[in-house]
């Protein structure tokens, strides 16, 4: 899907920079063309000085997701979703980070949380980047409790799993 959406915007690398932009931040386009994140209006001059663009590029772009029906379709039905990553160490939360070989295949979240889980540490949260709209997904765990060593040796012995980052 996030190759297919860029492809729209292939003769134009600023225009792809705010679709990805939208999407990464999961802003929605209302019916009156404007960027928001729920009912909050998010100013065009904002988002192109965030992406290096000039606001007409910002601009056009809402213009062509609005034309096209299936765009419009995504972008008015976009939401964010708040994440602790950040506030994790202000929190004193651990975050891990999953990296696997084939993000599509089935049974990854399943497999890290319940082997979490089974070693009695509570989750928080679970961000998993889908692999349609990101090039490299990963998934974020967030727990109570740090994972202790040999956890992570289990969840790195995973066959589907690339790399862990704790």
């Amino acid at each position: 899907m996030f190759d297919e959406i860029m492809e729209k915007f292939e003769g134009s690398p600023s225009q792809q920079a705010v679709i990805r932009l939208l999407l990464e931040r999961g802003f929605s386009v209302n019916e009156e063309g404007r960027v928001v994140s729920g009912g909050i209006e998010i100013p065009f001059t904002g988002i192109a000085r965030e992406i290096d663009v000039d606001r007409r590029v910002v601009d056009s772009t809402t213009d062509a997701i609005l034309s096209d029906p299936e765009l419009k379709r995504i972008f008015q039905n976009i939401s964010s979703i708040p994440s602790l990553m950040d506030l994790a160490p202000v929190l004193d939360l651990a975050v891990l980070t999953v990296e696997v070989a084939a993000a599509d295949e089935s049974g990854i979240v399943s497999e890290v949380t319940s082997l979490i889980a089974n070693h009695g540490i509570s989750i928080r949260q679970v961000i998993s980047e889908d692999p349609e709209f990101t090039d490299e997904p990963k998934l974020y765990v967030i727990t109570d409790d740090p994972i202790p060593g040999n956890l992570l040796v289990s969840i790195r012995s995973l066959p589907f799993v690339r790399r862990v980052e704790f």
